[in-house]
Formats: structure tokens, C-alpha cells, sequence
């Protein structure tokens, strides 16, 4: 326990430690004194614009010719003045201005006043704001920024005078030079990787940068091959970062070759991974699984990268480098958790839900997590990220995973994880025309000296999943209250038969599933279902309780009703046909 205890301050000393240092390596880099190092002689021309990927709406162009500024889930009505020396409200909405994003909707409507509304609102920015102030010094939404920029420059440049012309080049190169510098400001994941991708654009579409893109180019490969996984998957274990990358590296790739320029072949190599993880997460509505900072899914955005996607195959089943696992029969479709907290450094949105899975029959999911909420509410994403929001089982009503609790220490560091399980071990069994996965994790050991195990057991025609949740404990007078709970899709309305054994889960096609546990009582309960655009929504949850020594095994099952009423019959949940895990006894 105090070996655990020093590891982890050390782990936090680290942390500030490289957060102060790129705090103040950022301060000297914005201060006057050293603003002289980003001017000088600026490439002359734009070569080409890379493809924005990300769905444009006309509708929204309207919008903000009106001084209407739809952002991060907030609105703000610029009636007169500058949006940028306007009143933000909400840190992300004025992050999300600056980082000039939403140029794609001008874009969208070929229109003359589109590009001179571009024009003027970037002559805006340039004159009231320049590259010297938070947020737009940040070195993320700078390369963010940068992206836009070059993305959208036939919009931005058609029409332009000589004087606006240089003023646009002289501001992107910059904000290039800075961001050069910068890079290694940015915090570690998809905030680094995004100003190296940045960086890579400027090379190429840029005249006179031969030597920093080639440089960019070592730089992309290096932060690849740490970030991305050898099964596809992101080192944050977000579902949703896999598509966020795509949308960046996939343009890229095509614009290294209208440079006729040969890609980085690391670049190759993680978009040709990652592509069958984007179809892993999916369910059958194509929605991607709730599981560690996944929140609203980005349905037209995946639709956009699956159509580069050429070998159209089917999805990998077993993600381990991820730590996630996918059973599919018949139109059922089961994305389980099995892997351990992220690096800490990259656990700023890592969800406590080791063992939850989510179920989904055909177009529609029955069994979820609660997911990210779409708005931005503190308070619901901390919740989030309890075990409790997860389709697994909790300790005494406490998560797997232990959070940040200081708040001057999550104020300059995120609220990260500071432990969660060290051993997850997983034995798969796809014998007899079934599937069985058994996963069994230690995140509860150290407080409460328990272990939980869960076996799954998908039917070959996916009509039934047989379940069965095992509480080893090592501590001989430990007793702690288990709680396993089942979150439902708030499509999913859950009733009980009129014999009162079970619940009845009744899909929107009317088909029905029957929810049995043997040996203990299920109960109907409120949740929430936080990704929905509109704000959470109510919707049940079913939940088991127990306790470790009065019952440490508990059998459940998932079956598809018959036509006659009836449940079909679930698969067993007999030990003896489920895999072994590889495991001492504790």
C-alpha cells in the first residue's frame, strides 16, 4: 500500500513537473521578447488546399451572416462589433471561434458573400486578437486553426486583394513558425499528434518548406507509432479518436500525394489500422459504443471515412492491444471492455467501466453505458465516468478507477486516473458455434480484496447471452455489497410479465427480450442517458444486488422472446464450457 502510495505522487510530481515546463516554455514563446523569432522572409504562395472532410450546412452559413454564432452547444448574437472581443459563453465556444472551424459552412454555399464574410472575420481576428492571446495561443487550436485555414483558403483567397493576400500569408506563416516551437508545448495525445499533423499540411501546401516538411513528415511518424495501436485502436482508448484522426490523416495522405510526395509510412500503416476499428465500435444503427470519453456519435462523420475504407471486411473481434472485445451472431452485436486504464498522462477522459458491455439487436441498442454528455456540464462528466454509469458491476457503490479528488491538482493536470486495475485478463472461446468470453479484473482488490470475474456467452443464432458475474474474495471477513447494473437505451422501454418473473425489454419493432437472474431479484430503476444532443435523458436501468459471501455467483440471461411468448431458451452459463482464464487462485 505505501509502495503504491509513492509510486503514484511520483507519478503526480512528473506530471507538474512537465505541466510547469510547458507552461513556461509557452510564456517565453508568446512574450514580446521572443515574437521577433517567428517573422522574416514568409513562403509566397499556397501550392494546394487540402479536402475538409467534415460536414458543412448552409443553414449554419445563414446563420452567422446574421452574427449568430452556434458553437460548442452555446449561441452568442453578435448584434455589433467583433465576435472575437465578444463576450464568450463558455471557454469552449470561444476556443471553438478561434480555431475557425466552422469556415466549412461559408464554404458550403458558393456564394460572393460568403468568402467576403470569410475575409472580414479573419481580418478581424488578425487585427483584434493576432496569435498572442488564450485561447488562440494554444498550440492545438493554433494547428486547428492553421487546418481551417489552408482547408478553406479558396474560399477565403477568391476575390481578395494584393493587401489582404499578404496579410493572410503573413499571419499563417506566423502562426506556423510559432506552432513549430510550440508543439512540444502541447499536452501528450491527440493535442500533440494534431499540431504535428498541422505542420504537415503547412510543409505541403506551402511553397519553400521542402526541409520542415520533411521534417514534419519524421515527426508524424514518430508520434504514430506511440499513439496508434497495433490493432487500430488509440492509446486513450476512446472510441471517437479513431475517427477524429482519420477525418485529418486521411486528406493528409491525399495531399502527399498531389505533392506527388511519397507518404510517411507510418501515415499508411495506422490509417490502413485503424480503418477496421471505426466498424469494430459500431453498432447496428451505427452508432459507436459509449465507452471511455465516447459520447454523441459522429454518424456522418464515420460514414465519411468508411467510404475510403477499400477492403470493406468484417470488423476484428478481438482488440487487444485496445482492450476491447466484440461478439457478433446472427444481427446481435456485443462490444465488451477488458482493458486497463490508459497511460495517466492520457486518462483525462478514461471512464471507470471495466467488464461493461453494450448489446444492440438489429438497428437497435438495449444494453449502454451512459456515455459523455453532448453539453458540457462538469458535474454529469464526472459522473460519466463512475463505474456506476457503466453496464458492469460496483464495489460498495465506489468505481474500479481513482480519480483526481484535489482540485488545484485537477485544475492544471485534468481530472486523470490515478489507479484502476493493474491485471485484466481475458480467455475468448468461439468453439461449438458459440461464442464465450471470460474477463476477470483486480480493480477492487486493493480496498475491498475482490476480484470480479464475468463470463459471457453469445447463442449462435445471437438470440440469447447467457451471463454469469463471480466475486472472489480474498479477505476471509469482507463482505462488501455488490451492485450489477444494466443500463438500458432509453428507446428500450422495460416492464414486468404478467407472472412477475423477469423483466420484458420491448425494442421500438416491438421485438422483445427477456432479462432472468437466478437466484436474486432484478429491479427497475432510473438512469440516464447523457450523449443525446438535446441534454440527458430519463430512461431504466436494471439492477442486481447482493453481497460477496451471501452470493458471490450470480447467473443471468438475455434472451430473445418468442412467438409464442415465451423467452427463447439462453445459452447455459455452466462453468465447464466456458474458457479458463489463466489465472492463480486468489
Amino acid at each position: 500500500m505505501f509502495a503504491a502510495k509513492l509510486r503514484e505522487r511520483g507519478r503526480i510530481a512528473l506530471l507538474l513537473a512537465r505541466s510547469f515546463a510547458r507552461a513556461l516554455r509557452r510564456a517565453v514563446y508568446v512574450s514580446p521578447l521572443y515574437r521577433w523569432r517567428f517573422s522574416g522572409p514568409m513562403a509566397e504562395r499556397l501550392l494546394l488546399a487540402p479536402q475538409d472532410l467534415r460536414t458543412s450546412d448552409p443553414t449554419i452559413a445563414n446563420e452567422i451572416y446574421d452574427g449568430r454564432f452556434s458553437l460548442a452547444g452555446e449561441v452568442a448574437a453578435i448584434e455589433q462589433g467583433s465576435p472575437f472581443t465578444h463576450m464568450p459563453p463558455s471557454p469552449e465556444w470561444q476556443r471553438e471561434l478561434v480555431e475557425f472551424g466552422w469556415l466549412r459552412h461559408l464554404r458550403a454555399t458558393h456564394a460572393a458573400l460568403a468568402r467576403s464574410q470569410a475575409r472580414a472575420l479573419i481580418d478581424d481576428w488578425i487585427s483584434s486578437v493576432g496569435q498572442w492571446r488564450d485561447p488562440s495561443a494554444d498550440p492545438e487550436v493554433t494547428a486547428r486553426r492553421i487546418i481551417a485555414w489552408l482547408c478553406h483558403s479558396p474560399l477565403i483567397l477568391e476575390g481578395a486583394d494584393r493587401a489582404f493576400y499578404r496579410r493572410f500569408l503573413r499571419s499563417l506563416n506566423r502562426q506556423i513558425r510559432y506552432l513549430r516551437k510550440a508543439a512540444s508545448t502541447t499536452p501528450e495525445g491527440l493535442p500533440r499528434l494534431t499540431a504535428i499533423i498541422a505542420l504537415n499540411y503547412a510543409g505541403l501546401c506551402l511553397g519553400g518548406l521542402n526541409r520542415q516538411q520533411r521534417q514534419a513528415a519524421r515527426w508524424l511518424n514518430e508520434e504514430l507509432v506511440r499513439q496508434v495501436l497495433p490493432d487500430g485502436g488509440h492509446v486513450s482508448r476512446d472510441p471517437g479518436a479513431i475517427v477524429t484522426l482519420l477525418l485529418e490523416l486521411l486528406p493528409l495522405r491525399q495531399t502527399f500525394s498531389a505533392r506527388q510526395i511519397e507518404p510517411p509510412a507510418g501515415l499508411l500503416n495506422a490509417i490502413d489500422r485503424m480503418m477496421p476499428m471505426i466498424r469494430f465500435f459500431r453498432h447496428g444503427d451505427g452508432a459507436f459504443a459509449l465507452f471511455n470519453g465516447m459520447g454523441a456519435s459522429p454518424a456522418d462523420a464515420a460514414a465519411t471515412v468508411l467510404a475510403y475504407d477499400d477492403s470493406f471486411g468484417k470488423p476484428i473481434d478481438n482488440a487487444t492491444h485496445s482492450g476491447y472485445q466484440r461478439l457478433t451472431a446472427g444481427d446481435t452485436a456485443i462490444i465488451m471492455d477488458t482493458g486497463r486504464p490508459p497511460p495517466i498522462a492520457l486518462s483525462g477522459k478514461a471512464h471507470a467501466g471495466c467488464l461493461a458491455f453494450e448489446l444492440s439487436s438489429g438497428p437497435y441498442r438495449i444494453i449502454v453505458n451512459c456515455g459523455t454528455p453532448a453539453t458540457d456540464s462538469l458535474a454529469w462528466r464526472r459522473a460519466a465516468r463512475t463505474t456506476a454509469a457503466h453496464s458492469t458491476a460496483t464495489i460498495e457503490d465506489t468505481s474500479s478507477y481513482r480519480f483526481v479528488a484535489d482540485q488545484w491538482l485537477a485544475d492544471i493536470l485534468g481530472v486523470l486516473v490515478l489507479a484502476g486495475p493493474r491485471h485484466v485478463q481475458v480467455a475468448r472461446d468461439p468453439a461449438g458455434g458459440k461464442t464465450r468470453i471470460a474477463a476477470r479484473h483486480d480493480g477492487y482488490r486493493q480496498r475491498f480484496g475482490i476480484v470480479h470475474e464475468r463470463r459471457l456467452e453469445l447463442k449462435a443464432d445471437g438470440r440469447g447471452l447467457a451471463g454469469e458475474d463471480n466475486f472472489t474474495a480474498s479477505r476471509k471477513r469482507a463482505n462488501p455489497a455488490y451492485a450489477l447494473r444494466f443500463h438500458l437505451h432509453p428507446d428500450i422501454r422495460a416492464s414486468r410479465p404478467e407472472n412477475g418473473q423477469g423483466i420484458i425489454l420491448t425494442l421500438p419493432n416491438r421485438e422483445s427480450w427477456s432479462f432472468v437472474v437466478q437466484g436474486a431479484d432484478a429491479e427497475i430503476e432510473e438512469s440516464v442517458y447523457l450523449p443525446d444532443p438535446d441534454g440527458p435523458r430519463r430512461t431504466d436501468q436494471i439492477v442486481v444486488y447482493g453481497r460477496v459471501n451471501h452470493q458471490p455467483r450470480v447467473a443471468w440471461s438475455l434472451a430473445q422472446v418468442g412467438d409464442n411468448g415465451r423467452a427463447a431458451a439462453p445459452a447455459g452459463s455452466r462453468a465447464a464450457e466456458t474458457p479458463e482464464l489463466p489465472l492463480e487462485q486468489e
